[in-house]
C-alpha cells in the first residue's frame, strides 16, 4: 500500500528506482480492542445542533476507520485495532479547575469574544470515573480508549494511566487501581487523520526512548533510528531544517534503507528528496517513517526486533 501511496517503483517518483523489499516479517497482527469516546455536546443557539455539525467538522467514526487503515498499512498489518465499543457524551469535559464550559461560553472563546479557559487540560480522573471502563481495560476486555472531541476540551494527544504507568507525550497518569497500563489517545475532529498520526508518532517517540532508556549511547538503536542521516522524528524528515519541514526540497544522504534490513543495518547512505515521505504532507511523512520502524523477529540487546509490540502494548514495557 505504501509503494502505491509514494509510486514507488515507477519511473520518475521519485529517483527512478525499483521499490525496496523488506527484511524478515514477523508473522502476527496484534489486535487491539478499543472504546471510542465522543464529546459532542448540542449548542442550542444554533437550533441544537451537535457542536461536530455546528462547526462543520470532521466525524469521529470516519476519522477512526482511516486511522486504523493507515495504521495497519504502515506495521505491515501489525496494528490491527477494532473498535469494541462506542460511548457518546453531550457535556463538556470538567477542567482540573473544575471548570466546565457551556455552550455560550464556549462560542465566545471560540469567537474570540473572551479567552480560552486556563489551565485547559481536562481532568482525567473524572472523565475516566464517567466514562466507568476501569474493569474493562483491568481485565483486557479493552486495551485502549480513544477520546474524540472538539478544539478546547483539553485532553492529551495521548496518555498513559496506571500503577507503573510512564511518559507518553504526556505526564503519567498512576492511578493505584490501574495495575495493567493502558493509553487514552486524544483527537481532536476539527484536524484529519494526518495529525491522529502525529499523535500516534509521538507516543512511539516517548515509549522507544523508554524501552531504550538503559541502552549506552553506543548500542541505543532507538537515538540512531532518530537521526536526520537515518529516518529522522515525527518533525523533522531526513532532509527538514526545522520543525515540520517535511517538504524541504534538498538532497541529503540518508540511511533509512537500512531499517528495511533489521537488524542488519549495514547498508549505505543514498541520496533522498523529500518526494520520498511525500513532498510536505503531513500523513504521507508520518506514514513513511512509521513503516520504517522494525517488525522483525528475534531480540538485539534485550529488545524486540518487532518495536510496534510495545508501542502497541504498553502493559509489556518492562
Amino acid at each position: 500500500m505504501l509503494n502505491r501511496l509514494f509510486g514507488w517503483g515507477k519511473r520518475g517518483e521519485p529517483g527512478d528506482r525499483p521499490p525496496l523489499l523488506r527484511g524478515d516479517r514477523p508473522g502476527e497482527p496484534i489486535t487491539l480492542k478499543v472504546a471510542l469516546i465522543t464529546h459532542d455536546p448540542p449548542i442550542p443557539e444554533r437550533g441544537g445542533l451537535p457542536l461536530s455539525r455546528v462547526m462543520g467538522w470532521n466525524d469521529a467514526k470516519t476519522l477512526a476507520t482511516q486511522y486504523i487503515a493507515d495504521l495497519h498499512a504502515c506495521s505491515g498489518g501489525i496494528a490491527d485495532y477494532r473498535i469494541v465499543m462506542r460511548r457518546h457524551y453531550t457535556d463538556f469535559p470538567v477542567k482540573i479547575d473544575g471548570f466546565r464550559y457551556d455552550s455560550a461560553t464556549y462560542l465566545a472563546a471560540w469567537e474570540r469574544r473572551m479567552p480560552a479557559h486556563q489551565p485547559d487540560e481536562a481532568d482525567y480522573e473524572r472523565l475516566l470515573d464517567q466514562i466507568g471502563l476501569a474493569a474493562e481495560l483491568e481485565r483486557g476486555e479493552l486495551d485502549e480508549l480513544w477520546l474524540f472531541a472538539f478544539p478546547y476540551a483539553g485532553y492529551y494527544e495521548s496518555r498513559m494511566v496506571g500503577v507503573d504507568a510512564f511518559w507518553c507525550n504526556a505526564p503519567p497518569l498512576r492511578l493505584p487501581y490501574a495495575r495493567r497500563r493502558y493509553i487514552v489517545m486524544g483527537f481532536n475532529v476539527e484536524r484529519g487523520v494526518d495529525c491522529m498520526l502525529e499523535n500516534f508518532g509521538h507516543r512511539v517517540e516517548s515509549i522507544m526512548a523508554h524501552v531504550y532508556r538503559n541502552h549506552p549511547p553506543e548500542r541505543n538503536l532507538w537515538e540512531r533510528f532518530t537521526r536526520l542521516d537515518e529516518c529522522g522524528n515525527v518533525h523533522f524528515a531526513p532532509s527538514s531544517a526545522r520543525d515540520y519541514d517535511w517538504g524541504n526540497p534538498r538532497p541529503v544522504w540518508a540511511r533509512a534503507d537500512a531499517w528495511y534490513q533489521f537488524p542488519d543495518l549495514s547498508a549505505p547512505a543514498r541520496l533522498m528528496r523529500c518526494a520520498e515521505w511525500g513532498g510536505g504532507d503531513m500523513r504521507l511523512h508520518h506514514l513513511w517513517w512509521l513503516d520504517h520502524l522494525p517488525r522483525v523477529a528475534g531480540e538485539t540487546d534485550g529488545v524486540a526486533n518487532n518495536w510496534w509490540r510495545y508501542v502497541l502494548q504498553p502493559w509489556i514495557v518492562p
